[in-house]
């Protein structure tokens, strides 16, 4: 089941993230601080997140955002499965919500960024398998030889 994440999903999204060993230390921050922020005003604004859960318990999560003085672009900020579950559809259905979510809400588009690292070939191939075109690569974004990669979905 997908449903609204509540403050008291804020522990174990991290954990969950962190288990991935997928996000450096600083993501790993982030996360707690775009959590916080979120449960404090973001919604507010416009962002959402949802948490996949099966049998009371939490298996994945979904933090996506209107993009700032755009007309109806989105993006998808993390998506992310616990580890031991990826691979079983957990993360398409993840997906597939958060493109529907957005078309209700009229979204024109959808941006989601990635790295070049070969550890995240994976996740380049989740985001082609579910229709996303290479748009971008900011050379040498996060570090030196580690590029941004960004795919961009329609989704009228």
């Amino acid at each position: 089941m997908i449903r609204a994440t509540v403050p008291a999903d804020t522990a174990e999204l991290i954990a969950i993230a962190q288990a991935t060993d997928k996000f450096r230390p600083v993501e790993i921050t982030a996360l707690g601080e775009v959590l916080h922020d979120y449960f404090a005003h973001e919604q507010q604004a416009g962002h959402v997140c949802v948490t996949f859960e099966r049998d009371g318990q939490i298996l994945g999560f979904g933090y996506y955002a209107p993009a700032p003085m755009t007309d109806r672009t989105w993006h998808l900020w993390w998506i992310v499965v616990k580890p031991d579950q990826q691979g079983g559809g957990i993360g398409g259905q993840l997906l597939k919500h958060v493109e529907d979510e957005i078309r209700r809400r009229h979204g024109r588009i959808l941006f989601i960024e990635t790295g070049s690292q070969p550890l995240y070939e994976p996740t380049r191939r989740f985001y082609q398998k579910h229709g996303y075109d290479l748009d971008a690569t900011l050379r040498d974004f996060y570090a030196a030889g580690d590029s941004m990669v960004v795919f961009r979905k329609p989704l009228e």
